[in-house]
Order: structure tokens, then C-alpha cells, then sequence
């Protein structure tokens, strides 16, 4: 079984290395550096499995390095936060962070996110369960307007052109896409999406609807005020 790679990208010395060694006890291959630029680099030169970026990094901050790698992969990212009310964790979501974790954080909870960002992605070293999971629904090419979505072979098409979603993305539009004019609960995408069995961080939902709604049409996804979100039939 292929081992998982890890970038972690932290300027604290304590944090940085107290993290690289819980995160190798439980099997992970780390690649750890002290600031934006250097991470940028290293994700070039070693493509991981999964990027842990802190926000506050010298060089090049968190959210920016996020950037950057969005422009040129789909690869799953984590930021690390100081504050959970803070702007910046908006920012990295809307940066094209699929999740965040919490400053400080309990070295198995960050395990456990890793963990099920993998099995969003199928990466080899994080099956589970659920880890091949198909939400539930017809297999096939579901239409929707001018909006075409290939259950099988994992694509979407908008007026006939290919759209660029990442796996977290696709995810969440399977999960509306199977389930037309019903609305889901915030909750039950935090369930099915991120595999949280328990209350998460409603923002997570929300940033993600809105950049789904920016690829596939603002119209698309309609918001239920006090219950949560439908695809429009």
C-alpha cells in the first residue's frame, strides 16, 4: 500500500516539528518547511498527496500558497488556523482550501481530518468507510438545463463545455445532482461531503456552494433560508 505524502507548510519551530512526528507515527510521509515560498517550491518538486498549510507564514501566507496550488492541482488542502473565527479561514476556504483545522489542535483530530479529506479524494492509504461510496441516486448523465452531470465517469459539462471542479466540488454536486429540488441541510452535506459525524463548521458548506454556484451558474443552487440548499430541476 503507497505510503501518503504530506506537505506541511508551518513557521513555528515547536508546532512544525512536534506535528511532523505525530503525523509520521501513524504512517505518514512528511515533508515539512518553514514558509510559503519554500512550500511552493517543495509542492512542485514532490507533488504530495495532501497539503497542510498554516495560514500566518512568512514569504508567501497561507492563503496565497493555497492559490497557487489550486492554480495548478486538485491535490486536497488543509489549513491550519489560529482562530476559528478569524477572516482568514473564509479566505482559505474561498482560496480553494476543502477544509481547516483549528489552532491548537489535538494531534489525532488532525489525523482524523486528513484522513477523511483522503478518503474524499481516493488516495491509496486512506480507505475506509465510505471510501468508495456513491451517493445514492441514477447512475448515468443527469441534465439539468444546460448543465450535464456524468455520475460514472465523473464529469460535468455547462453548455456543452467541460467544467473544472475539484473532487470536494464534484462531491457536493452528486450530492444536490441526485437529489433535484430536495433540500439538504447544512448538516447532511457536512455528513456526506466531508464525512463529519458530528457538527461541524457550517462555513465550510457555504463557501463551497458558492464556488460550486460560480462554475455550474449562480442560479443553479437555490438557498432555503433556515434549512439549507437545493439544486434547481
Amino acid at each position: 500500500m503507497a505510503e501518503t505524502h504530506v506537505l506541511f507548510v508551518e513557521d513555528d519551530d515547536v508546532i512544525r516539528e512536534a506535528t511532523t512526528l505525530a503525523l509520521e507515527r501513524d504512517g505518514f510521509v512528511v515533508t515539512a518547511m518553514p514558509d510559503g515560498l519554500s512550500g511552493l517550491e517543495s509542492f512542485r518538486a514532490d507533488r504530495p498527496d495532501i497539503a497542510l498549510l498554516d495560514v500566518m507564514v512568512p514569504g508567501m501566507d497561507g492563503v496565497s500558497l493555497c492559490r497557487r496550488i489550486r492554480d495548478e492541482s486538485t491535490v486536497p488542502v488543509i489549513m491550519l488556523s489560529a482562530r476559528a473565527d478569524s477572516i482568514d479561514v473564509v479566505l482559505g476556504l474561498e482560496a480553494g482550501a476543502d477544509d481547516y483545522v483549528t489552532k491548537p489542535f489535538d494531534g489525532a483530530v488532525l489525523v482524523a481530518r486528513i484522513r477523511a479529506v483522503l478518503r474524499r479524494f481516493g488516495h491509496a492509504g486512506a480507505h475506509g468507510a465510505g471510501a468508495d461510496e456513491e451517493p445514492a441516486g441514477e447512475r448515468g448523465v443527469l441534465t439539468f438545463g444546460e448543465l450535464e452531470v456524468d455520475t460514472e465517469g465523473m464529469e460535468v459539462r455547462r453548455g456543452g463545455a467541460p467544467v473544472a471542479l475539484t473532487p470536494t466540488e464534484m462531491r457536493l454536486l452528486l450530492e444536490f445532482s441526485t437529489a433535484p429540488g430536495t433540500v439538504l441541510s447544512r448538516d447532511r452535506l457536512l455528513e456526506r461531503v466531508w464525512d463529519y459525524d458530528w457538527g461541524g463548521d457550517t462555513r465550510v458548506v457555504d463557501v463551497h456552494v458558492q464556488r460550486l454556484r460560480t462554475k455550474i451558474g449562480q442560479d443553479r443552487i437555490e438557498t432555503v433560508r433556515g434549512f439549507g440548499y437545493k439544486l434547481k430541476a
